[in-house]
């Protein structure tokens, strides 16, 4: 799956106007459904005298997503679900995606809606940094400083990342790799350590791979 890095501070923004009302869209990163939430509402006091604030979020990984859209006011299916599937259709997770509507004074009936939202949504997500979701598992170690550079050129060249370092009387390194690699990865730490030390599991995690300018096309 994908997600995209813009932030609540600096959303990736795209808009239209159609028939004289503005729609404005905005995505960012959020982690659940309480910050996707507090997003709306900061988009809300940026936008007192817009007509609407509709919006969709999904959050979390692949295969246990969860969704929320409203229509905030619109005929309903004219403008949180058109969100929800140009979103569906990027393959995104751990965003939300408002649309903000200006109204102009001239109705544009069910299909006149859809395909305004829909086309905020699609600039607000072509505008977007976005990165590839990497699912991983998460794992611990404390080890003596003699092992603390072979342990990390060992991550390094199983395709792992070191998430973090704590340096007392010994190291401890918080890591994760992709799951098709654990298995390996622990038969060279077996044979590196000699049972000196033993990983803990700290459960899934994920990372996140940035894309650059022609992947992103090509991903959407």
């Amino acid at each position: 799956m994908l997600t995209i890095l813009d932030t609540p501070q600096k959303p990736a923004t795209g808009s239209l106007t159609e028939r004289k009302s503005e729609f404005i869209g905005q995505a960012c990163h959020v982690e659940d459904q309480q910050a996707a939430m507090a997003f709306v509402k900061e988009v809300r006091l940026q936008h007192p005298k817009a007509r609407h604030v509709c919006h969709c979020a999904i959050w979390g990984p692949e295969g246990r997503t969860s969704e929320r859209m409203s229509d905030d006011g619109e005929p309903s299916g004219t403008a949180g679900k058109p969100i929800l599937e140009v979103m569906r259709r990027r393959g995104v997770t751990d965003c939300v995606l408002t649309v903000t509507r200006y109204f102009g004074g001239i109705l544009l009936g069910s299909g006149g809606l859809i395909r305004a939202y829909s086309s905020a949504a699609s600039l607000a997500l072509k505008a977007a940094k976005q990165a590839r979701v990497l699912p991983t598992q998460r794992f611990a170690i404390t080890v003596d400083y003699p092992e603390y550079d072979p342990l990390r050129r060992l991550i390094r060249t199983s395709g792992g990342h070191v998430e973090s370092e704590d340096f007392t009387d010994q190291v401890r390194l918080t890591y994760d790799l992709e799951p098709a690699a654990v298995p390996a990865f622990h038969g060279r730490l077996d044979d590196l350590l000699q049972g000196r030390a033993e990983p803990s599991a700290l459960g899934e995690g994920q990372r996140l791979i940035p894309l650059s300018g022609d992947q992103a096309s090509s991903a959407t």
